[in-house]
């Protein structure tokens, strides 16, 4: 089956948690989560939670077990992929993957380069798959995870959650 094909035969629907990493954000303050969720249901997909989390390793840990053990095929997580020390995400989330998918954070930062430049390398965005679902890292800018949902993941959602249904 080709690329059209795979795409064809791609559920219209995903379902997908949100969880915004954040210190200093408050839910009314939460753009990034604002855009997110606007995005995934303007392209059709539902959102199956919807959370605010402490930059705080085992909170965010004890966030995102939850969100595994919910309905969500997908959990897209923002803030928290730089390099300040507090920076856990993608620690946290690699503990958990079963497959990395490299060519997400690659192919983001390369996009990232032509919006921001060099700064675009200290980004640590990534995806994979853990407990049959996907899982998305993104940096906690609105433009960042604008960029991140338009150019990379609403393109692919259906697909990649197609491909993860196949026995």
């Amino acid at each position: 089956m080709g690329h059209r094909e795979h795409h064809a035969a791609a559920p219209r629907t995903v379902a997908v948690a949100v969880l915004t990493l954040s210190d200093s954000r408050t839910p009314a303050e939460d753009r990034s989560g604002d855009a997110i969720v606007a995005l995934l249901e303007a392209a059709g997909h539902s959102v199956a939670g919807r959370v605010l989390v402490r930059e705080d390793p085992p909170v965010i840990r004890a966030a995102l077990e939850a969100a595994l053990a919910g309905p969500a095929q997908a959990i897209i997580l923002n803030g928290g992929t730089g390099i300040a020390p507090r920076d856990s995400a993608p620690e946290i989330i690699g503990a958990l993957l079963e497959r990395e998918l490299p060519g997400f954070g690659e192919l983001f930062r390369q996009l990232s380069f032509h919006e921001i430049g060099a700064a675009a390398m200290l980004s640590r965005a990534l995806a994979g798959v853990a407990r049959g679902k996907l899982l998305f890292a993104l940096p906690g800018s609105e433009a960042a995870c604008r960029l991140a949902l338009e150019q990379l993941i609403l393109p692919e959602l259906g697909h990649m959650v197609g491909e993860l249904g196949k026995a």
